[in-house]
């Protein structure tokens, strides 16, 4: 995406469904239109908001037969109100990978290791995964742990590209 192109918005309704007789996993089901618009079967990273929800971060994935889903996490049904079977509006942003910013805390940790480089060979899904992980850290423990895993991601990734 050059720097002048708007970033593509889609929006959808769809019902909210449970993913896991186990777990609480929830889920939309991407309509086929989008998927096609998205112009891809892989995972896509987005910036989501459910029935004007605060914007969250998540990656549509993969369901087979050319589909997308997308997880509702808790924390967007308790503040939504949204329920198993409801249908909800959602409105996606696609978040080109290749400019998602680094956090200064993970940025400082990578230059101290030696590794910004080796961070920046990784994929960009697997590099935005890492980053998005630090940014949903609730305490300050979990995210210092999690800056150090994606250094020990660049530390690998350095001595395969070495």
């Amino acid at each position: 995406m050059n720097p002048s192109e708007k970033p593509t918005v889609l929006s959808f309704e769809s019902i909210l469904t449970r993913i896991s007789d186990e777990m609480e996993y929830y889920a939309l089901e991407v309509p086929e239109k989008i998927t096609r618009a998205l112009g891809t079967l892989g995972p896509v990273p987005v910036s989501a908001r459910v029935n004007d929800s605060k914007p969250f971060l998540v990656s549509l994935y993969t369901r087979g037969g050319g589909r997308h889903g997308i997880r509702i996490k808790a924390a967007v049904r308790k503040e939504t109100g949204i329920r198993e079977g409801d249908r909800v509006r959602i409105e996606i942003t696609v978040i080109d990978r290749e400019k998602v910013e680094v956090p200064e805390d993970l940025l400082k940790a990578l230059r101290a290791a030696g590794v910004e480089n080796a961070f920046k060979a990784i994929t960009p899904g697997k590099r935005n995964y890492l980053i998005r992980l630090i940014n949903a850290a609730a305490r300050a423990e979990t995210r210092a742990k999690r800056v150090q895993e994606s250094v020990t991601e660049a530390e690998a990734k350095s001595r395969v590209t070495r």
